[in-house]
């Protein structure tokens, strides 16, 4: 059963074939549907964007994604400068917000056919940080920030097979930036930069022609270089149990966010009562790895989350998404 929360474009909405357990119209704060919602069990919720007030204030909609799981909401945006823009979509994308339209057929669209990732990476890009603007995320320039949650979750090892991979596809264009540490050095890695947190976003905009950078954040709080973080959890009970004993709401603050277990040996079933139990969605779920070898898990992973290029001979998607659709597949 699905949700529809409506004001400007509620006649448009009205014309959806779902079924609807919920119906709401009229401007609401962001606080207001999280606490509606947020114990609510819905399928998918259709949010009209000018149902939020002040939506074109980008905190707005960072509490939604916050609040609620990310993966259930559809934003139809309304046709206007603001949340047309590459700024405004590169935000709600960091934020985990990859289902949103124009129309109502991009609607129906993404209600069985939701996108990940991969199918709106092209429309992302760097906002303008500490006063340097970086270069687009369109064909390249991917700034993908990687962060241990756990203890020794295994980020710096992680980058490390993850360039490897990368390279087979970009050459010499992948770079790796660790923040406040040397430990990448030991990997014997050329392409690697050792910065700290005030000036990783200057390192970044001196990278003009790199493809990918992964950024080992370590302790850093400064997230905001990075188009996309990876939160790293190493699920054994040890690590988990000493992660919540020095912050109960770690994971509260992982909600709708992309949690990745590594080095885990959690099955299906496991991971199941995991969520359930964190709160948190699992957006995949990586294995103790050999990293002197090349893992096919690594490499359907950097699919996963848009860092291999589409192969000429892959069929198009062909989605429904108006101005969101890429024009250049």
């Amino acid at each position: 059963m699905n949700v529809i929360i409506a004001n400007e474009q509620r006649e448009v909405l009205a014309s959806l074939d779902i079924d609807v357990i919920k119906s709401m119209s009229g401007e609401y704060e962001a606080e207001e549907i999280v606490s509606m919602f947020k114990n609510f069990f819905f399928g998918r919720m259709i949010i009209d964007l000018t149902a939020i007030k002040d939506y074109s204030n980008i905190s707005n909609i960072q509490k939604l994604s916050l609040g609620l799981d990310v993966e259930k909401l559809i934003f139809l945006l309304p046709n206007d400068e603001v949340t047309s823009s590459s700024g405004f979509l590169t935000k709600i994308i960091s934020m985990g917000i990859y289902n949103f339209t124009t129309n109502i057929d991009g609607i129906r669209y993404l209600l069985t056919n939701p996108n990940s990732y991969k199918d709106v990476a092209h429309i992302q890009q760097l906002n303008e940080l500490t006063g340097v603007v970086n270069e687009k995320i369109l064909a390249g320039n991917h700034v993908i920030g990687i962060k241990n949650v756990t203890d020794h979750a295994g980020a710096t090892t992680l980058i490390y097979m993850l360039k490897k991979e990368l390279e087979l596809t970009y050459g010499a264009g992948v770079y790796a930036i660790e923040v406040n540490r040397h430990d990448l050095s030991y990997f014997n890695m050329t392409n690697v930069v050792s910065t700290t947190s005030s000036a990783l976003a200057g390192e970044i905009a001196k990278l003009k022609d790199a493809d990918v950078i992964l950024v080992d954040l370590n302790e850093s709080t400064d997230e905001s270089p990075c188009g996309d973080v990876l939160y790293l959890v190493e699920p054994s009970m040890i690590r988990l149990n000493k992660v919540m004993r020095k912050n109960k709401n770690t994971f509260n603050a992982l909600r709708g966010k992309r949690v990745v277990l590594n080095k885990s040996l959690l099955t299906n079933k496991d991971i199941v009562d995991f969520e359930y139990e964190a709160k948190a969605k699992v957006f995949y779920n990586i294995p103790p790895l050999d990293e002197r070898k090349r893992n096919e898990v690594i490499a359907d992973f950097l699919s996963r989350i848009g860092l291999t290029k589409k192969d000429k001979h892959d069929k198009d998607d062909g989605k429904i998404l108006g101005l969101f659709k890429n024009k250049n597949n």
